[in-house]
């Protein structure tokens, strides 16, 4: 029997740092591709072979696929370009589409190749009614989402859904919704805006839901894609709706932060976003509340995620643990003025 190897694309991010360090603890061999000149690279495991290039150049990416004549590959593809900004970005395209073309071109070439996991979004689904929990489909059609974040998921899932109906590629799809938890060194949005609500940075919140997982169980998610995903199949890895009004509360409790006291509507939210957004264009700066992201409080948060449980075993754990673990990290890297 072949031993194996995982490439896994996106190593020193949130997720794919988190996917590295469980595959390590499962004694797992692991390639990193990264981004040359990364500043994150330093908090990827020694232990881990790194390769650098770019997605979007598919020369780079052979040396990363490249293995001894012994061993076959699993490819878990968590890469991606992250922004919080709806409008149409080119780079965003390049990085998200192309670039897992790119992956799609190489696993095929690549015989010794046996799986690929591509890492999507649940803004990749789309939104169904309120009420109604959102579930997999198997057609995505970036003219059905909202944000070019979302749209260049879609499209990269389809084309790997494309790639296994056309070509025989051997893979599955899996939908995280948001990330949360310890080790987030980038300091992304959501981690961003914990630190602005216990260092009482965030003077009043806003009506209106997330859907958030700990980091540590969507990366087992992705192992476990890796491991039992069906072919062709898709999975979402999300958790149970919380508002951010209870988020706040349970980040008190553990961080003894005061409480925000008042939460705007989020009709009066969307009216003052505007405003701002005006202002904004009008100064060449960037507004502080967008509409996006009212949107996205306002939008039906609720998603099945019974499939990725039944068939991969995936679990959640309560908000109140991943909090209590995402404060004792923050605090440890000194990022909280109030403890």
């Amino acid at each position: 029997m072949k031993k194996k190897v995982y490439l896994v694309t996106g190593a020193t991010g949130f997720l794919g740092s988190n996917v590295c360090s469980q595959l390590l603890e499962r004694g797992e061999k692991i390639k990193a591709f990264v981004m040359p000149n990364d500043k994150a690279m330093k908090f990827v495991p020694s232990q881990v072979e790194i390769c650098e290039g770019d997605l979007r150049n598919k020369d780079s990416l052979e040396q990363f696929f490249c293995v001894p004549d012994v061993m076959e590959t699993v490819v878990i593809h968590c890469a991606s370009m992250v922004t919080v900004n709806p409008d149409f970005n080119q780079k965003l395209i390049d990085v998200n589409v192309g670039g897992t073309k790119n992956i799609i071109d190489k696993c095929l070439e690549h015989k010794e190749c046996r799986k690929l996991v591509y890492v999507s979004s649940t803004g990749a689904i789309p939104e169904l009614p309120k009420g109604q929990k959102i579930k997999e489909v198997d057609r995505f059609d970036a003219d059905k989402v909202v944000g070019c974040y979302s749209q260049s998921k879609a499209l990269a899932t389809q084309a790997v859904l494309d790639a296994v109906k056309d070509k025989n590629l051997n893979a599955c799809v899996v939908h995280p919704s948001g990330i949360l938890g310890p080790e987030d060194h980038a300091i992304g949005e959501t981690t961003g805006t914990v630190i602005q609500i216990i260092n009482g940075e965030m003077p009043v919140g806003m009506q209106g839901s997330f859907n958030l997982c700990d980091v540590r169980d969507l990366a087992f998610g992705c192992i476990m894609a890796a491991e039992k995903g069906r072919k062709g199949e898709c999975y979402i890895l999300g958790n149970e709706e919380v508002t951010l009004k209870e988020l706040c509360n349970m980040l008190s409790k553990e961080s003894g932060c005061k409480p925000l006291k008042f939460y705007l509507p989020l009709r009066l939210a969307k009216f003052i976003a505007r405003i701002m957004e005006e202002q904004a264009k009008k100064k060449g700066t960037k507004p502080l509340l967008t509409t996006f992201s009212v949107y996205n409080l306002e939008r039906n948060n609720a998603f099945d995620y019974s499939k990725a449980k039944k068939e991969l075993g995936y679990k959640t754990r309560s908000y109140e643990e991943t909090l209590r673990d995402e404060v004792s990290w923050l605090k440890a890297e000194g990022k909280l003025k109030t403890i």
